[in-house]
């Protein structure tokens, strides 16, 4: 299928009618034709974002929470059509797909009730008859950026909550899944968001880099965010930083499960085979790292292979678990992580063969820090064992790592788990649950390398409003001279 972009409320194609192709990962056939924008579309986008922001800002709340609502239900509707499209453009399984739609249109319902919530406070002033106050009033012009491998989700917590602050957005899609993206803008144009103030541009990877910079260096862009790579995070931020422009970065994640010897085993392997291979591992906070006290490893280990060993992988349109990775090159690496593991004394219990891009759930047990599948975010369904002696060393191998986005601790012992919990560098712990949850309310990101700021209800409003001190004084009072 062949898409448009959406600026400006009007379908456009890129300058000079440039395209690019997306092929589906599994048949090779053609699963998009996108226009390939150049800087000067980009701008544009900005621009009619620029010129919208005014009349949006001062939109009441009442009538942009009505729009985000209709906007939800319009999600909703068009489930089957998002499903499609995530199948053909990421390899994804339909489930994963409608819970995309699903989660996304819950966050939707949950900025607009944050519509009436952007508020300030009284602050006592040292002046006579002064009235001080601190008010959250909206940036302007946001530019967000959005992966492919929870293209709704992700794609509207890039928006949501921007628009709901009275801010206008243009919206990057994901060079993997451009139809996907195009279809988040055509849902809220369809509930009536008034033209320019969410602009979708599409790019071919390589002027990923030139739009990229474009849109942060734009005068009227007052905020950027990013969910991605650490590698490019690492790069917006810095581009951000020289325009002076605040930045809210969701990056790459290593998520450790904990399983202390106190654990219910069963309940561990049912969180870890969830948290490890939902949607083929593809998940920022996908369990990267199994951490087993010794006492109980060999127990959870053998149940956890058996587990994994039955979860059926094939082409998503038929009824598996494991449906494919986005790129054959993304199921490549797989078999470099598990060719290493094994070379250096790991055992494979479980999976480990490759058909094109499709991977089998797979099991490393005895993994150690010489193997590269200990420190490098997999990003897919293969998953190593690291056995431990203890609580301490638990939470040593788990803050042993650059990321820092989710995490989980399986214990008996609530107080254990909690005191474990709060030593772990991370800006999510479940106790007793999978690294894998989100929930359009909670304040959701990482430390260290996982990024910085919050998405999530009240919290991300924060993030897309700017404080501002507004004082009203005795217009005769007195000065020194």
């Amino acid at each position: 299928m062949e898409i448009s972009m959406l600026i400006d409320g009007e379908e456009r194609f890129a300058q000079g009618g440039a395209t690019f192709d997306r092929h589906d990962p599994v048949t090779k056939e053609l699963a998009t034709r996108a226009p390939a924008s150049s800087v000067s579309d980009a701008v544009a986008a900005a621009d009619s974002c620029a010129a919208a922001f005014p009349g949006w800002s001062k939109t009441s709340p009442s009538a942009r929470r009505a729009i985000m609502n209709k906007a939800a239900d319009i999600f909703d509707a068009k489930t089957p059509d998002f499903i499609a499209l995530m199948i053909k453009e990421t390899g994804s399984t339909g489930p994963w797909a409608g819970f995309n739609v699903y989660l996304a249109a819950n966050m939707i319902r949950e900025a607009a009730s944050m519509t009436t919530q952007i508020t300030g406070d009284i602050i006592p002033a040292n002046k006579p008859g002064s009235l001080a106050m601190g008010m959250r009033q909206a940036r302007g012009v946001c530019f967000g950026m959005a992966p492919w491998n929870a293209p709704v989700i992700l794609g509207v917590r890039a928006v949501a909550m921007a628009i709901a602050c009275g801010n206008t957005v243009v919206l990057k899609a994901s060079e993997m899944c451009p139809a996907t993206h195009r279809l988040i803008g055509q849902c809220f144009a369809d509930a009536g968001l008034p033209k320019g103030v969410l602009n979708v541009v599409t790019n071919a990877p390589a002027d990923a880099s030139a739009v990229v910079k474009a849109l942060v260096a734009h005068p009227a862009v007052r905020h950027i965010n990013f969910t991605g790579s650490t590698h490019v995070g690492k790069i917006i931020a810095r581009l951000a930083a020289e325009e002076l422009k605040p930045a809210l970065l969701e990056l790459g994640g290593k998520a450790p499960l904990l399983v202390l010897d106190d654990a219910d085993i069963d309940a561990a392997v049912n969180a870890a085979i969830f948290g490890a291979f939902m949607n083929q591992g593809q998940i920022c906070m996908s369990t990267e790292r199994i951490i087993v006290d010794d006492k109980i490893a060999d127990e959870f280990a053998s149940k956890l292979a058996a587990r994994a060993s039955k979860l059926p992988a094939g082409n998503p349109r038929d009824k598996v678990v494991l449906g494919s990775l986005v790129t054959e090159e993304a199921a490549v690496k797989m078999d470099a992580l598990i060719s290493d593991a094994v070379a250096k004394g790991a055992k494979l219990t479980a999976g480990g063969k490759r058909t094109g891009s499709i991977v089998e759930a797979t099991v490393l047990d005895g993994v150690n820090d010489t193997m590269r599948i200990y420190t490098e975010e997999s990003f897919g369904p293969v998953k190593p064992i690291i056995r431990v002696s203890g609580d301490e060393e638990a939470i040593r191998v788990a803050n042993d790592t650059e990321y820092g986005l989710s995490a989980a601790v399986f214990s008996r012992d609530i107080k254990r788990a909690m005191d474990v919990a709060a030593r772990i560098e991370s800006g999510i712990c479940h106790i007793n649950g999978p690294t894998v949850g989100d929930e359009a309310q909670m304040p959701f990101g990482g430390v260290k390398s996982s990024g910085y700021g919050r998405f999530g209800g009240a919290a991300a409003i924060h993030e897309f409003t700017v404080l501002r001190w507004i004082t009203i004084e005795d217009p005769h009072q007195h000065y020194p001279f």
